[in-house]
């Protein structure tokens, strides 16, 4: 469904991506891993187009991003937000919906209010909570609203950016079950950043380290502990000594 190919990408002097290949099968969870500012991030917006890469190539089904139509591209893409970033101004629901009220997926407002509270209700939340304001939420519901709102559309692929940042243990467990049965139902192609373990083993069938702007390793999540690679092993142990330099 997604493959990079020597996909560089530079900001000034500063290198972050330096020639990324990896590739994502139709149907499968890929969790990419890595330190702070080892440009996770950079590279969902690569894929995205939000920022264009320097060199290599990206395609989605076989089509390079860069010629695709922005809208059609666009639409066949869920996004959770790290931050949840919902719409302070608008109501649960009309979060839930925001794609279903405008552009090229719009649907009548009675349509996309009932498609909104079936996905809060596949979440968890009762159909009460549609018409509150994000700010009326803890931290753990307005999470599950980001995952109502990225599944809203039915995409294909589905990105989650550090989703259980912020959330404690157990509402982290919930979210990280949510996703993986979520994933699985709707067949979606999902590609997850983040740092916590428990995630990676939660949501994965393959995980990706980027470090020094390349894929250090990747393989099934089942390999994670006897991989051998020094940087990998060092990282999800969260050891201080290693190949990997911690900033002091």
């Amino acid at each position: 469904m997604i493959e990079l190919q020597g996909v560089h990408k530079a900001f000034g002097p500063k290198r972050v991506l330096n020639g990324i290949d990896l590739t994502v099968p139709t149907g499968e969870s890929m969790v990419i891993i890595g330190g702070s500012g080892t440009g996770k991030s950079v590279l969902i917006k690569c894929i995205l187009g939000l920022i264009r890469h320097d060199a290599g190539q990206i395609l989605l089904d076989g089509e390079d991003v860069t010629k695709a139509e922005r809208d059609a591209f666009l639409a066949r893409f869920g996004m959770l937000f790290q931050g949840g970033a919902l719409f302070d101004s608008l109501t649960v629901w009309q979060n839930v919906a925001f794609r279903l009220l405008r552009g090229s997926l719009k649907r009548p407002k009675d349509e996309a209010r009932e498609i909104a509270i079936e996905k809060l209700r596949r979440v968890g939340l009762k159909p009460d909570v549609a018409d509150l304001f994000p700010a009326e939420l803890s931290g753990g519901m307005q999470k599950r609203v980001g995952l109502a709102r990225a599944i809203a559309a039915e995409p294909e692929i589905i990105f989650f950016d550090e989703p259980t940042t912020g959330l404690d243990p157990i509402m982290s467990g919930v979210i990280n079950d949510l996703i993986r049965e979520i994933v699985v139902e709707m067949g979606a192609t999902a590609m997850t950043i983040t740092h916590d373990m428990t995630s990676v083993r939660a949501i994965a069938d393959k995980v990706a380290m980027l470090h020094d702007g390349v894929i250090q390793w990747t393989g099934p999540v089942s390999q994670l502990d006897e991989s051998g690679d020094p940087y990998l092993d060092q990282f999800i142990h969260g050891r201080a000594e290693g190949p990997i330099e911690a900033v002091r």
